[in-house]
């Protein structure tokens, strides 16, 4: 039978099972065989002479449970592929994970195959967005939870650039139209894409098309449209009762959501300070299955190279926040 032994083995099956068998001090078989006293000691106690595995019988890892189950929940809800996964954990729950660790976290739950965790259901899926060159962008507005040091609650104007899948987000205390239009305008500044088509939902803050259920002109005196006319840029709004048409703006909130749901926040400036943290990761660091495994920044890049007409100025490190 072949045996592995160590390169800098200096006994054999066969002489440690002659060291266990011999009753000379310990001393003298050290000597004869050219070994310590030790080991000569280990083999007089062992039963099988054979080299025994060197893996470890507990695998170290830098999570806590807490955090372990915090790196299942995302996986499950969110279903983020590893590398995603990771950039997450070391930003937001522990900076020295590994990528190693997280992978045995997974396969510990049984998480490590991303398809099996799809359902079917997946299979009937909404049609794909029709392909757009950059400047369409979705509009949406997220309730923040309130914090101790606050005393109302605020709102996240969020805005995502259908091709590139860009993030500009901005945090307003009141939901109103005055609020969306200076969002818009800070949106038009800090972009580098020439903006040319808006979708939101039919909130107030957007517009007044939609009173109840019915459907009535537009008045021309709401804040948001003057702006959008001003800016030459087209308004479309979403139908009633169908929020997935602006579902991409849908999902980057839902991730968001997740996000907010693992931290304890202290304060208000806490909390911007996280979301601050999960924008720019997600414009600069996460790649983007829509975006052929691209980071928005990146996709937003390769665009500029090829059709710089649609862009005002060059996409340079965008943070994709406006406090």
């Amino acid at each position: 039978m072949l045996i592995a032994l160590h390169k800098q083995a200096r006994t054999t099956p066969a002489v440690r099972a002659e060291i266990a068998a011999s009753d000379e001090p310990v001393s003298v078989l050290a000597q004869r065989y050219n070994i310590t006293e030790s080991t000569v000691r280990k083999w007089q106690a062992r039963a099988d002479f054979n080299d025994r595995s060197h893996t470890p019988h507990r695998l170290q890892t830098t999570l806590t449970p807490a955090q372990e189950a915090v790196v299942v929940e995302l996986r499950r809800l969110l279903l983020l592929p590893l590398d995603d996964l990771v950039a997450v954990v070391k930003e937001f729950i522990e900076p020295k994970a590994s990528r190693s660790a997280i992978h045995r976290c997974l396969s510990r739950h049984r998480l490590n195959k991303l398809l099996a965790l799809r359902p079917e259901a997946r299979q009937v899926a909404h049609k794909p967005f029709q392909a757009y060159e950059p400047g369409f962008v979705h509009f949406d507005v997220k309730y923040l939870p309130q914090m101790p040091d606050e005393t109302a609650r605020r709102y996240l104007f969020v805005a995502i650039d259908r091709a590139t899948r860009w993030v500009f987000v901005q945090i307003k205390p009141h939901k109103t139209a005055r609020s969306a239009a200076a969002f818009l305008k800070a949106l038009s500044k800090s972009c580098p894409i020439k903006i040319r088509k808006i979708l939101t939902d039919n909130g107030k803050e957007f517009t007044v098309r939609l009173f109840g259920r019915a459907a009535r002109r537009e008045s021309g005196r709401h804040e948001f449209v003057q702006l959008c006319q001003a800016l030459a840029i087209e308004h479309r709004l979403t139908r009633p009762q169908r929020p997935q048409t602006n579902g991409m703006v849908e999902r980057f909130n839902g991730r968001l959501e997740e996000v907010l749901r693992s931290h304890h926040f202290t304060s208000g400036e806490d909390l911007e300070r996280t979301i601050a943290r999960y924008v720019w990761l997600y414009n600069h660091q996460l790649p983007q299955a829509a975006l052929k495994g691209q980071t928005p920044l990146a996709a937003m890049r390769q665009w500029y190279q090829s059709h710089p007409h649609l862009f005002d100025k060059q996409p340079h490190d965008l943070p994709g926040l406006d406090r």
